[in-house]
C-alpha cells in the first residue's frame, strides 16, 4: 500500500533517503560532488514527501522558494530497488500540487548531465531546460528545468 506523507526536512526517512541520495550522487558526480553539495543542504526544508510502499520509505522529494513566483525542486530520490514503479512521478506530482496551493506558478530545477535518468524523468514529466540559473549559471555539468503550473 502507497502512502504519502507531506512534512519537513527533520523527517527521519527523508533524511535516511537523503544519505542514501548522496552515496548515489558521490559516485555519480566524482570530484564536483563537493560543489553540488554545498546547495543541498537540509536542515531547514519545510515542504517535504516522503513515499512509503508497505510501510517503507521508498521515495522523496521536496520544494523551497526560490522566488515570489519560482518553488525550487530538490532532493528528488527513488531507492533503487523501488525504481521503475512510478514512484518518482507521484513524489513530483504532489510537489507540483503543493507549490500551486502555496500560489507559486512554476517549478525549477537543476540536475547533473550524467544523471541520464533523471534528465528522461524531467523530459516526460513536462519540464522544458532553461538557461542555467543562480549558482549553475556556467556550470558545465549542470542542466536546468522549469515548468509552469497554471
Amino acid at each position: 500500500m502507497i502512502k504519502i506523507v507531506k512534512t519537513n526536512s527533520k523527517n527521519v526517512d527523508f533524511i535516511e533517503l537523503v544519505r542514501q541520495l548522496d552515496i548515489y550522487l558521490a559516485e555519480k558526480d566524482g570530484e564536483e560532488h563537493s560543489f553540488y553539495d554545498q546547495f543541498n543542504k537540509i536542515d531547514s526544508i519545510n515542504n517535504v514527501i516522503v513515499l512509503y510502499d508497505n510501510d517503507s520509505a521508498v521515495a522523496c522529494g521536496a520544494i523551497k522558494k526560490y522566488d515570489d513566483d519560482t518553488m525550487e525542486v530538490k532532493r528528488m530520490f527513488t531507492k533503487l530497488e523501488a525504481r521503475g514503479k512510478g514512484f518518482a512521478g507521484i513524489i513530483i506530482d504532489e510537489l507540483e500540487k503543493w507549490a500551486f496551493e502555496l500560489s507559486y506558478n512554476k517549478c525549477i530545477l537543476e540536475t547533473g548531465v550524467r544523471q541520464k535518468e533523471a534528465i528522461q524523468f524531467y523530459n516526460k514529466s513536462n519540464y522544458k531546460v532553461i538557461p542555467n540559473y543562480g549558482q549553475y549559471i556556467g556550470v558545465e555539468n549542470s542542466i536546468c528545468f522549469q515548468k509552469e503550473l497554471i
